[in-house]
């Protein structure tokens, strides 16, 4: 099964890495078009035998699935150019989240699926987004969840939850990376710790506590009753988090719901018409 991946930035490079090194895909398997060729020659010389290919047209030519890893407005210039090269088996995976399936559905033949990655997956963990189109076939669905179970969990879910899923999933670990990164600094000023070592230990306790919420059968309320002891130091500190972060996701959701409202904008002006449709 021939795989093609168009546009090879940091999301793209990242998914065809992760493919290689968990043996879901071949090189062999895998042809790469990229409006700066350097990136998927950089791609080849690191993967010997994997193609590369001059054009986005090329690129679709005997691919089953072509993932489509480039920025949200320049998708209507990618659709124009690959829709006539496209025929009904094929499987057309976006993994941009304002970009909406059934747009996409009616600019191709082709089958539509959405599919929205996280860097995690570069270790093969964290969860991948997945929103399929009225044409994916069952088999289709077995296909996609197979190749994507190799990196990722896949999660389920309406294309209306993808911004909310997105933030938690895709997002998620920028604003955990941030918060790390702050008490790790707090605790170097006010401890005398050092910052790497509070890094170090705080990476290790995000990996433990992911493990123990995924793996270990505890809910959050349960694992915050286990560490927790009233009047203890731990009790203290909840106490501090929860009047200083009480209304921050609030805000941090307004925020990300209005940049993700902003961009859908933009794209229904570059759509036109279409833009009307919504997957439901």
């Amino acid at each position: 099964m021939r795989v093609a991946f168009i546009g090879t930035g940091s999301m793209g490079s990242l998914l065809i890495e992760a493919f290689l090194r968990s043996g879901a895909l071949l090189p062999q398997s895998i042809c790469a078009s990229n409006r700066s060729q350097s990136k998927t020659k950089l791609l080849a010389q690191r993967h010997p035998g994997l193609h590369v290919v001059r054009s986005n047209v090329e690129a679709v030519q005997g691919s089953k699935i072509i993932f489509l890893c480039v920025k949200p407005l320049d998708f209507s210039k990618v659709i124009a150019e690959i829709t006539d090269a496209l025929d009904e088996k094929q499987i057309i995976v976006s993994i941009t989240s304002p970009v909406e399936v059934g747009i996409l559905e009616q600019l191709t033949p082709a089958k539509v699926a959405k599919i929205v990655p996280s860097i995690t997956h570069s270790v093969h963990s964290g969860s991948s987004l997945c929103i399929y189109g009225k044409r994916i076939r069952p088999e289709d669905r077995l296909l996609l969840e197979q190749l994507m179970s190799s990196i990722s969990t896949p999660f389920t879910l309406k294309e209306t939850e993808t911004r909310i899923a997105s933030d938690i999933a895709s997002c998620g670990p920028a604003f955990m990376a941030y918060m790390l990164q702050l008490w790790a600094e707090s605790a170097e000023e006010l401890t005398g710790i050092s910052r790497e070592d509070a890094l170090k230990l705080g990476s290790q306790m995000l990996l433990g506590t992911g493990k123990l919420l995924t793996e270990g059968g505890f809910t959050t309320n349960q694992l915050i009753d286990r560490v927790s002891v009233p009047g203890g130091v731990t009790a203290q500190g909840l106490a501090v988090l929860e009047s200083g972060l009480r209304g921050v996701f609030d805000r941090l959701i307004e925020a990300t719901h209005r940049k993700y409202d902003e961009d859908l904008s933009k794209l229904h002006t570059l759509f036109g018409p279409l833009s009307s449709t919504k997957n439901p």
